[in-house]
């Protein structure tokens, strides 16, 4: 295998030294390394971290490979610095059972350019009707552990509680869509001033809160864990701070977007502003930075969501809800965190590796841990270019938009797959 030195850089922000990668593996941190063998790349002005580790990727394939494919959804992850990505399993068929998340993740071993972990569906098709396959999905190559309707949310509570009691025998995760199918019908936005005037049929917060108190509760009954999916208002924020002060065993994530953008976006009418869950209020905004920063939001997800261009550009009422998000994540947490650079690896790597059960991701760089990192320049600026995403969709919200930060380097076991911010593969 390869060795790399690089040379002057800064881990998670501390005082700049050298990092040396050799056999897939951290060989050395210090200053002063020398290592005549090794590629050096110089790292001075940037930091590195762990690789990035996503909870809420959507990957298409099977079934929608015109809006993305396991092997283009990689590279955009790669792009964005992430190491490993969970995808999700509303693909065509649904990933409800061994065979498709089998599938899932024998494309992503042949791609290479990230670890992607398939996440199960909870439901046979998605319905919530029956459950999937559980069990075999567990036992599969692919070792799934965390299960999802994303997209649906399981609304009968005696079918969450099964799913809750079945996945508690091997410490699996029920990750939530909190949607109250009930209160959402026709919905096109959050419910509020902009709606209303607008005269678009909207979605209520209380529509999430509902459902995230009874999974709680739920949760909290079974003794199991729960994951709630892109929580997106301040009122789902309380019910979580209440469950975790309780030990409820609950973890949530939110979006990038969710954290930057509000629902008067939908004054344009510009469908790629249209996503589940909507675009709230500026409080919602100030409340999820808040509960970032404090814990009661575990991490930072993408919800990358790529559509193919029919599905978008057209009529708000008739386009997909999602916009893409990986390789955009990482500046819009700079932008609104700030260049903290210990809690961005702990919301965007740490953590979410450590729900995820992903051996090897997550660890700071370091003597004997596998070289999974990215090197980030802080001081770059970028203009997002639609056109110039690796993803094989354009559904970007911030388009032409001049955002903080660049990814220049993302190695996985070592390896490069991106160098001087190019994909190598």
């Amino acid at each position: 295998m390869s060795s790399y030195l690089i040379s002057n850089v800064s881990v998670v922000g501390a005082a700049p030294t050298d990092v040396l990668i050799r056999d897939g593996v951290v060989a050395a941190v210090g200053a002063g390394l020398d290592a005549p063998e090794a590629t050096v790349v110089d790292g001075t002005g940037l930091v590195a971290l762990p690789g990035l580790v996503d909870l809420h990727t959507h990957l298409r394939e099977p079934g929608r490979e015109d809006a993305e494919t396991v092997e283009s959804g990689s590279r955009a992850a790669a792009l964005g610095g992430y190491t490993a990505v969970c995808a999700m399993a509303n693909t065509s068929p649904v990933a409800d059972t061994a065979g498709v998340v089998e599938q899932v993740w024998r494309l992503g071993r042949e791609a290479g350019l990230v670890d992607v972990q398939p996440i199960g569906a909870v439901t046979v098709g998605l319905a919530g009707e029956h459950l999937a396959e559980l069990g075999a999905m567990a036992d599969s190559a692919a070792r799934v552990r965390i299960f999802s309707d994303d997209g649906h949310c399981v609304a009968d509570p005696r079918l969450m509680r099964r799913a809750l009691e079945y996945v508690k025998a091997f410490d699996g995760i029920i990750a939530q869509h909190a949607e109250e199918p009930r209160l959402t019908e026709g919905a096109q936005m959050h419910e509020g001033e902009v709606s209303t005037r607008l005269g678009l049929t909207g979605w209520p917060a209380v529509a999430e809160e509902a459902i995230i108190a009874r999974d709680v509760l739920l949760a909290e009954h079974v003794g199991s864990r729960l994951h709630v999916c892109h929580v997106s208002t301040a009122g789902s924020v309380e019910v979580l701070r209440q469950a975790k002060a309780r030990g409820v065993r609950v973890t949530a994530e939110v979006t990038p977007h969710h954290l930057l953008l509000t629902d008067s976006r939908a004054e344009t009418y510009d469908p790629v502003y249209k996503v589940n869950p909507p675009l709230r209020t500026a409080a919602d905004i100030a409340a999820l930075r808040a509960a970032l920063v404090e814990g009661v939001i575990d991490i930072v997800a993408t919800d990358h969501a790529p559509h193919a261009v029919e599905d978008k550009e057209c009529e708000w009422a008739y386009a997909r809800p999602g916009m893409l998000g990986l390789e955009t994540a990482l500046s819009i947490a700079l932008d609104v965190l700030g260049p903290q650079w210990d809690l961005i690896a702990e919301r965007m790597s740490r953590t979410p590796a450590r729900i995820a059960g992903l051996e090897g991701h997550g660890l700071d760089p370091a003597p004997g841990v596998p070289a999974n990192l990215t090197l980030v320049d802080p001081a770059a600026r970028r203009t997002i270019e639609p056109a110039e995403l690796a993803s094989r969709s354009r559904n970007t919200p911030y388009a032409r938009m001049t955002l903080p930060g660049r990814i220049v380097a993302t190695f996985l076991r070592g390896e490069p797959t991106v160098l001087d911010g190019k994909a190598l593969k």
